[in-house]
Order: C-alpha cells, then sequence, then structure tokens
C-alpha cells in the first residue's frame, strides 16, 4: 500500500492578504467534500481571520491553531476542523502578514514537511508597501527557492478541455511587468527556456510528448515583416532550438487562432509572450477553474488565478472553486511526484 502522504498529500494553505478574498475563499471552500478527498489540508496565516471566514460561511468547522507544522496537525484536518499554523500578529500588516505565511510555507516545502503549497491571492502593492519588493508570487517563490529558470502557468483541468488529455497549458515568457518593457524584456534564449519549461510541465501531467505551441507577438504573425520582424528574428529561432532538443514547438502561431486550436487538442501548452496574451485567452476558456502553477520551483506550487477582491471581500459571496481546483491539482502533481 502507497504511503498515507502519497495517498492524501500534505497540501499546506496560504491565507493571502487578509483584506481581500483569500481567508473567507478557504474557509468557503473547507466545507467542500473534494478539498478533503484530494488531500490533508492545513491553512496557514492568522488563525482569527481564518475564524471570521469561517464564522461568515456560516459553517460548524472550528480552527485550532498550532506554532508549527506537524504530521499530527495535518491528521486532525477535517470538515469540522481547520488546522492553521498561525505566523504574524493582529497588528502585522496585510502585506507583511502575507508575506509571511508565503515565506514559511516556502520554507516548509524545501524541507519536506509539505507536499505542496497552494496560495491565495496577494496584494502586489501591500507587499511593496511591506518592503519586499517583488511583482508578485512567482518572482518572491523563485528568490526563496533560489532558481532563476522559472515561469508562471496558466493551466486548465482536462474536465475543462474535453478535447485535450492532460489538460491544457499557458506558460508566459514575460510577466509582471508593463507592456511597454515587453520588447526588450523578449529574447530567444527567453522564448526557448519557456518551451523546455512547458514540455516538462506538461510531462508532469503525464502527456509524454507535449506539443506546444508559441504564440506570435505581432499582428497576424508579423504578416511577412509588414507588422514586425519579432517572429522571424527572436521567436523563430527559438521554436528551432526548442525542435533541436527534441521538443515538439512549432510556430510563431497568429495568436488570434492559437488558443482555439489548443482548446481543439492540438496543442498541449501554448507558450505566450507576455501576461495578457496567455491570462485572458485561458481564462475565457475557465476563469474560475484555471490554476496558477509556477514552474522551475523544487517545491509543488499553485494558486487560485483570480486576484483579491477587495470590493467583494469579507461579504460571503467569493467564489471558491478556483481554490479547489489548485489544491486538487498540486495534490495530484504531489502524487506523480511520489
Amino acid at each position: 500500500m502507497p504511503p498515507l502522504s502519497s495517498q492524501f498529500p500534505r497540501v499546506l494553505i496560504t491565507m493571502g492578504d487578509p483584506s481581500g478574498v483569500g481567508p473567507e475563499v478557504a474557509a468557503g471552500a473547507w466545507a467542500d467534500p473534494r478539498l478533503h478527498a484530494a488531500c490533508r489540508p492545513v491553512v496557514i496565516g492568522r488563525p482569527e481571520q481564518f475564524e471570521r471566514g469561517l464564522e461568515l460561511r456560516s459553517t460548524t468547522a472550528r480552527v485550532i491553531a498550532a506554532d508549527r507544522c506537524s504530521d499530527e496537525l495535518f491528521d486532525q484536518a477535517s470538515p469540522e476542523v481547520m488546522p492553521c499554523v498561525a505566523v504574524g500578529q493582529a497588528s502585522t500588516t496585510p502585506g507583511e502578514a502575507a508575506f509571511l505565511a508565503i515565506e514559511q510555507a516556502a520554507r516548509l516545502a524545501l524541507a519536506g514537511e509539505i507536499d505542496a503549497m497552494v496560495t491565495g491571492p496577494i496584494s502586489k502593492a501591500a507587499l511593496q508597501a511591506a518592503g519586499h519588493d517583488y511583482p508578485g508570487h512567482t518572482e518572491l517563490l523563485a528568490d526563496l527557492c533560489g532558481v532563476e529558470d522559472f515561469a508562471m502557468m496558466l493551466y486548465l483541468p482536462p474536465r475543462c478541455v474535453p478535447h485535450c488529455e492532460h489538460g491544457l497549458a499557458v506558460v508566459h515568457t514575460t510577466l509582471h511587468t508593463s507592456l511597454r518593457s515587453v520588447f526588450d524584456l523578449l529574447s530567444t534564449d527567453a522564448i526557448a527556456a519557456k518551451c523546455r519549461l512547458a514540455d516538462r510541465a506538461m510531462r508532469a501531467f503525464g502527456c509524454n510528448r507535449p506539443r506546444v505551441g508559441v504564440a506570435a507577438l505581432n499582428p497576424h504573425a508579423g504578416e511577412g515583416g509588414l507588422f514586425g520582424d519579432e517572429e522571424a528574428t527572436l521567436i523563430a529561432p527559438a521554436v528551432a532550438i526548442a525542435q533541436g532538443e527534441g521538443i515538439h514547438a512549432s510556430g510563431p502561431h497568429s495568436t488570434d487562432t492559437l488558443m482555439v486550436r489548443a482548446r481543439d487538442g492540438e496543442f498541449d501548452a501554448v507558450v505566450a509572450m507576455y501576461h495578457d496574451q496567455g491570462h485572458i485567452a485561458l481564462k475565457l476558456l475557465g476563469m474560475h477553474q484555471a490554476v496558477n502553477v509556477t514552474l522551475g520551483l523544487p517545491i509543488i506550487r499553485t494558486s487560485v488565478a483570480h486576484g483579491t477582491a477587495p470590493d467583494i471581500a469579507w461579504q460571503g459571496v467569493a467564489e471558491t472553486s478556483g481554490l479547489l481546483a489548485a489544491v486538487e491539482t498540486a495534490a495530484d502533481l504531489a502524487r506523480r511526484h511520489d
């Protein structure tokens, strides 16, 4: 019989920004049987925020707080009991509280004390205000893990894309930066590196020979140079490098049809050139089921694909299906990793 941790991986869920929907989303998902069928979950953050979320969602669950993470704490998880690793104080600023939860979760993952971490949404502005100069989770976790070759991937599970046996992923070449900066940040090496990460990521989901579609940057894939030459000077050479390494990559493909082709089963993963090029297309296919996966880390990290939504926070209406999808994806990767 496989060990308990592989049957029910230990998944640590971070609070996210306490001013946003993170704590109540975790509280709202806690009573869902799918959460406990996928893993042994524990939350990390400020216990009073999770207690407030449980009360808001009118659940019968109660929070039990601990100063440290342990297998015994994971064993107590149930729809009625929410174990919480307490970090931060009531006076801790939202950005600092969010950072402390992420930092501790990453250290526990690196030490092998948890099998995966799932992060609630954070405010980039609050993170910066607390003195942590990172544009988001992805860059922060890469720094904590000491890696330089990393990427954000948005992933839709197979149930959301029936023609995609192993799901559908989008890997971003540039990420949290201004659109004006994209042209300066793109390079053949960077695009080729993301092709490698896309190939490796889909293999982790059981796809033996992933088909990677690489997006163009300009309209109509540059229209033969009429609308820009980046397709010929940067992207096509990157595709050639990936192909030379045995990766089943193709492109650059015009982006107005690429995601439709991927949805219909022609590609397993898409390499996008910038944030919104990938995010908008994938979220239109499955907004509340999209999962953020950080590639290139020595740990498993997934996240909801939505933000802190302060306009609806603490009203009891925040969607929980995104967190459930992120937890299920993290647990699936953890089991495959074993």
